[in-house]
Protein backbone atom coordinates (compact mmCIF):
# COMPACT_ATOMS: atom_id res chain seq x y z
CA UNK A 1 0.00 0.00 0.00
CA UNK A 2 1.43 3.67 -0.77
CA UNK A 3 0.40 5.82 1.44
CA UNK A 4 2.70 8.73 1.18
CA UNK A 5 4.65 10.73 -2.23
CA UNK A 6 7.59 12.71 -1.55
CA UNK A 7 9.04 14.08 -4.63
CA UNK A 8 8.92 16.68 -7.38
CA UNK A 9 5.78 17.73 -8.79
CA UNK A 10 6.31 17.62 -12.34
CA UNK A 11 2.74 18.33 -14.08
CA UNK A 12 -1.16 18.59 -13.05
CA UNK A 13 -3.94 18.50 -14.81
CA UNK A 14 -7.07 18.33 -12.94
CA UNK A 15 -7.92 16.03 -11.36
CA UNK A 16 -4.35 14.46 -12.03
CA UNK A 17 -1.25 15.25 -11.14
CA UNK A 18 2.17 13.47 -11.54
CA UNK A 19 4.98 13.14 -8.96
CA UNK A 20 8.36 11.68 -9.91
CA UNK A 21 9.76 9.83 -7.10
CA UNK A 22 13.55 8.97 -7.64
CA UNK A 23 12.83 8.62 -11.72
CA UNK A 24 9.33 7.56 -11.42
CA UNK A 25 6.24 9.23 -12.37
CA UNK A 26 3.18 8.48 -9.90
CA UNK A 27 -0.28 9.75 -11.38
CA UNK A 28 -2.49 10.90 -8.73
CA UNK A 29 -5.86 11.65 -8.83
CA UNK A 30 -6.98 14.63 -6.32
CA UNK A 31 -9.57 16.59 -5.16
CA UNK A 32 -9.45 20.60 -6.57
CA UNK A 33 -8.90 22.36 -3.56
CA UNK A 34 -5.59 20.43 -3.72
CA UNK A 35 -4.43 22.34 -6.71
CA UNK A 36 -4.76 25.67 -5.10
CA UNK A 37 -2.05 24.64 -2.92
CA UNK A 38 0.35 22.66 -4.62
CA UNK A 39 3.74 24.06 -5.56
CA UNK A 40 4.58 25.55 -8.40
CA UNK A 41 6.04 22.73 -11.24
CA UNK A 42 9.48 21.30 -10.82
CA UNK A 43 9.57 21.70 -6.88
CA UNK A 44 9.05 19.43 -3.87
CA UNK A 45 5.73 17.79 -2.86
CA UNK A 46 4.83 14.86 -0.06
CA UNK A 47 1.81 14.75 -0.36
CA UNK A 48 -0.72 12.00 1.61
CA UNK A 49 -2.13 8.76 -0.52
CA UNK A 50 -4.96 6.42 -0.76
CA UNK A 51 -4.18 3.49 -2.87
CA UNK A 52 -7.76 1.74 -4.73
CA UNK A 53 -6.95 -1.64 -5.84
CA UNK A 54 -9.15 -2.93 -9.16
CA UNK A 55 -9.27 -5.70 -11.25
CA UNK A 56 -7.91 -3.12 -14.22
CA UNK A 57 -6.69 -0.40 -12.67
CA UNK A 58 -4.22 0.92 -9.63
CA UNK A 59 -5.15 4.21 -8.61
CA UNK A 60 -3.59 6.80 -6.36
CA UNK A 61 -5.70 9.74 -4.47
CA UNK A 62 -3.78 12.36 -3.33
CA UNK A 63 -4.60 14.47 -0.15
CA UNK A 64 -2.56 17.61 1.67
CA UNK A 65 -4.00 16.75 5.31
CA UNK A 66 -4.72 13.56 7.03
CA UNK A 67 -8.14 14.85 7.99
CA UNK A 68 -9.15 14.97 4.22
CA UNK A 69 -7.72 11.85 3.91
CA UNK A 70 -9.30 10.43 6.69
CA UNK A 71 -12.78 11.59 5.47
CA UNK A 72 -12.46 10.35 2.52
CA UNK A 73 -11.39 6.56 3.62
CA UNK A 74 -14.67 6.87 5.81
CA UNK A 75 -16.75 8.42 2.30
CA UNK A 76 -15.34 4.92 0.64
CA UNK A 77 -17.15 3.21 3.46
CA UNK A 78 -20.97 4.46 2.68
CA UNK A 79 -22.73 1.86 0.39
CA UNK A 80 -23.01 3.57 -3.19
CA UNK A 81 -20.11 5.50 -2.65
CA UNK A 82 -16.71 4.65 -4.78
CA UNK A 83 -13.84 6.76 -5.19
CA UNK A 84 -14.76 8.83 -7.70
CA UNK A 85 -17.71 10.35 -6.05
CA UNK A 86 -16.09 10.63 -2.90
CA UNK A 87 -13.19 13.04 -4.80
CA UNK A 88 -16.10 15.14 -6.33
CA UNK A 89 -17.63 15.80 -2.59
CA UNK A 90 -14.34 16.47 -1.33
CA UNK A 91 -14.15 18.98 -4.42
CA UNK A 92 -17.02 20.64 -3.71
CA UNK A 93 -17.36 21.44 0.14
CA UNK A 94 -14.46 21.69 2.56
CA UNK A 95 -14.61 18.86 5.07
CA UNK A 96 -15.53 21.12 8.02
CA UNK A 97 -18.44 22.21 5.99
CA UNK A 98 -19.49 18.28 5.13
CA UNK A 99 -19.62 17.18 8.66
CA UNK A 100 -22.00 20.12 9.70
CA UNK A 101 -24.25 19.53 6.96
CA UNK A 102 -23.96 15.52 7.92
CA UNK A 103 -24.32 16.55 11.75
CA UNK A 104 -26.87 19.16 11.15
CA UNK A 105 -29.02 16.31 9.02
CA UNK A 106 -29.25 18.71 5.76
CA UNK A 107 -29.89 16.45 3.02
CA UNK A 108 -30.89 19.51 1.07
CA UNK A 109 -27.21 21.31 1.22
CA UNK A 110 -25.97 17.51 0.33
CA UNK A 111 -28.14 17.68 -2.91
CA UNK A 112 -26.16 20.27 -4.23
CA UNK A 113 -22.76 18.72 -4.06
CA UNK A 114 -22.12 16.64 -7.54
CA UNK A 115 -23.22 13.60 -8.25
CA UNK A 116 -25.15 13.20 -4.80
CA UNK A 117 -29.02 12.90 -4.99
CA UNK A 118 -31.38 12.81 -1.91
CA UNK A 119 -31.12 8.83 -1.40
CA UNK A 120 -27.31 8.99 -1.26
CA UNK A 121 -27.85 12.55 0.62
CA UNK A 122 -29.79 10.85 3.20
CA UNK A 123 -27.66 7.48 3.23
CA UNK A 124 -24.48 9.69 3.73
CA UNK A 125 -26.42 11.39 6.39
CA UNK A 126 -27.92 8.05 8.28
CA UNK A 127 -24.23 6.37 7.95
CA UNK A 128 -21.41 9.43 8.54
CA UNK A 129 -23.61 10.97 11.09
CA UNK A 130 -21.32 11.01 14.35
CA UNK A 131 -18.06 9.55 12.97
CA UNK A 132 -17.47 13.17 10.52
CA UNK A 133 -17.04 15.41 13.46
CA UNK A 134 -13.88 13.14 14.82
CA UNK A 135 -12.50 13.64 11.35
CA UNK A 136 -11.76 17.41 11.46
CA UNK A 137 -10.35 20.08 13.94
CA UNK A 138 -13.42 20.24 14.85
CA UNK A 139 -14.71 18.22 18.15
CA UNK A 140 -18.02 17.22 18.89
CA UNK A 141 -20.33 13.80 18.63
CA UNK A 142 -21.62 11.35 20.41
CA UNK A 143 -19.55 11.57 23.15
CA UNK A 144 -20.70 14.89 24.60
CA UNK A 145 -17.53 17.16 23.82
CA UNK A 146 -17.44 20.18 22.75
CA UNK A 147 -18.81 21.69 19.46
CA UNK A 148 -16.35 23.35 16.78
CA UNK A 149 -16.95 27.31 16.77
CA UNK A 150 -18.48 27.18 13.42
CA UNK A 151 -20.78 24.20 14.61
CA UNK A 152 -22.07 26.03 17.46
CA UNK A 153 -22.89 29.16 15.71
CA UNK A 154 -24.72 26.91 12.90
CA UNK A 155 -26.59 25.66 15.74
CA UNK A 156 -27.83 28.76 17.42
CA UNK A 157 -28.55 30.32 14.37
CA UNK A 158 -30.82 27.54 13.38
CA UNK A 159 -32.45 28.11 16.71
CA UNK A 160 -33.00 31.55 15.95
CA UNK A 161 -35.24 30.05 12.64
CA UNK A 162 -32.51 29.89 9.92
CA UNK A 163 -32.43 26.34 7.73
CA UNK A 164 -29.36 24.88 8.45
CA UNK A 165 -27.67 25.69 5.01
CA UNK A 166 -28.77 28.96 5.52
CA UNK A 167 -27.08 29.38 8.58
CA UNK A 168 -23.80 27.85 6.58
CA UNK A 169 -24.25 30.12 3.99
CA UNK A 170 -23.76 32.99 6.45
CA UNK A 171 -21.28 31.62 8.37
CA UNK A 172 -19.05 31.07 5.54
CA UNK A 173 -20.00 34.49 4.38
CA UNK A 174 -17.96 35.94 7.58
CA UNK A 175 -15.16 34.22 5.99
CA UNK A 176 -12.78 34.20 9.08
CA UNK A 177 -12.62 30.86 10.81
CA UNK A 178 -10.42 31.30 14.11
CA UNK A 179 -13.31 33.56 15.55
CA UNK A 180 -15.41 32.31 18.69
CA UNK A 181 -18.92 31.36 18.05
CA UNK A 182 -20.62 34.41 19.50
CA UNK A 183 -18.08 36.44 16.87
CA UNK A 184 -19.31 34.30 14.24
CA UNK A 185 -23.09 34.78 15.14
CA UNK A 186 -22.46 38.56 15.64
CA UNK A 187 -20.94 38.86 12.10
CA UNK A 188 -23.11 36.32 10.35
CA UNK A 189 -25.92 38.37 11.65
CA UNK A 190 -24.68 41.29 11.50
CA UNK A 191 -23.64 40.52 7.22
CA UNK A 192 -27.10 39.11 7.17
CA UNK A 193 -28.96 42.65 7.78
CA UNK A 194 -26.22 44.29 5.73
CA UNK A 195 -26.96 42.81 2.27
Amino acid sequence: MIVRLSGTLVSRQPPSLVVDVHGVGYEVEAPLNVFDRLPADGEALSILTHMVVKEDAHTLYGFLSEADRKLFRELLKVSGIGPRLALAILSGVSGDDFALMVEAGDSQALTRLPGIGKKTAERLILEMRGKVSDLGDGAGGAGGGALSAEAEAREALTALGYSSSEALKMIKAVGDKDLSAEALIRNALKKKMQG
